[in-house]
């Protein structure tokens, strides 16, 4: 099997904690110019990546601008920096949990995306650490939902990050998370969860279909109270996409402050903060794969839902 070359290293810096795009230039187009290939695959409207070339923000390999009638070279790269959006910035902290020279594990907030992607650039788990702790080599293991609070690890040194992410590939991490939800007498708990979810390209929420089982949750209950509200205990043993938020679903009781399940609501504005899902990834639990060192964390977060209703609710 003919092995696939790396890509040679970004001529650019990173901005803000944030790599540049690199662009890979395919083979069997039809492309006279690296300009026309950009154009088509950027979709970035009437006159955008004109102006790009202009003002000379294409570069390739050697760090030197790439101009917009440059021969079209199937295989060759291509680096820029994408002009971040404008972001509303997440006024909660990130609580760093564990920082030695392999890895940083953080305990982070509700309404931080993990890693760059889509809107959210700048105002991301990963870009502030960077930038907060000087670190530009730092890369995520793994990742939580947008709207998830919890721990989450990340590795320091690009060559090991490969060991970490296969821990969780190879569901080696013992994985805790807490939920708030309704309270129903009439569920049987702890129950495991079993079901194929699907997640389609340009669908915002998942959903369970026929066929093989690719999902398994188990639910504990750890309290309730008079108020109608459940505490429970969740262990996912895979890692699907929104897979807790769909079980949890499914059994009859979303989670609080889901604005996917069990249906999907209207955006919320941007800058609005308020009710968040109660979702939590309380534990972490792993033998290192560098050093051998046994690693049990364990996030300071309380669900606002829980220690103060009324307060979460906004009322």
């Amino acid at each position: 099997m003919r092995r696939r070359t790396s890509p040679p290293p970004s001529p650019l810096p990173q901005r803000d904690g944030v790599d540049p795009v690199r662009v890979r230039l395919p083979g069997g187009g039809d492309w006279a110019t690296v300009r026309d290939h950009l154009v088509q695959r950027l979709a970035a409207g009437d006159g955008v990546i004109d102006r790009m070339f202009e003002a000379g923000l294409f570069v390739g390999a050697d760090g030197r601008p790439v101009e917009g009638d440059a021969v079209y070279v199937p295989g060759a790269f291509v680096w820029f920096h994408r002009e971040p959006p404008d972001e509303v910035p997440v006024p909660f902290p990130l609580e760093i949990v564990h920082r030695d020279e392999h890895i940083v594990v953080v305990d982070k907030p509700h309404f931080l995306a993990t890693t760059p992607r889509g809107s959210h650039i700048r105002e991301t788990a990963l870009a502030r650490l960077r930038r907060e702790l000087e670190l530009p080599t730092l890369g995520a293991a793994h990742r939580l939902d947008r709207l998830t609070a919890g721990l989450v690890l990340f590795t320091v040194r690009p060559t090991e990050r490969g060991a970490y992410q296969t821990l969780f590939r190879d569901r080696r991490v013992h994985k805790e998370y807490e939920a708030v939800a309704p309270y129903d007498s009439t569920l049987a708990l702890p129950t495991t969860v079993r079901s194929r979810i699907l997640k389609e390209r340009g669908e915002l929420a998942a959903r369970e279909v026929a066929g093989e089982v690719n999902a398994v949750s188990r639910v504990e209950l750890i309290e309730h109270r008079g108020d109608g509200l459940g505490r429970y205990r969740l262990l996912p043993a895979t890692g699907q996409t929104h897979q807790l938020r769909v079980h949890m679903n499914a059994l009859g009781v979303p989670i609080l402050g889901d604005p996917l399940y069990p249906a999907v609501a209207a955006p919320a504005p941007a800058g609005d903060f308020r009710r968040p899902l109660q979702l939590l990834a309380r534990a972490l639990e792993f033998t290192d794969p560098v050093t051998g060192a046994e690693h049990r964390f364990r996030s300071g977060r309380a669900l606002g839902a829980w220690t103060s209703y009324a307060g979460w609710a906004g009322q």
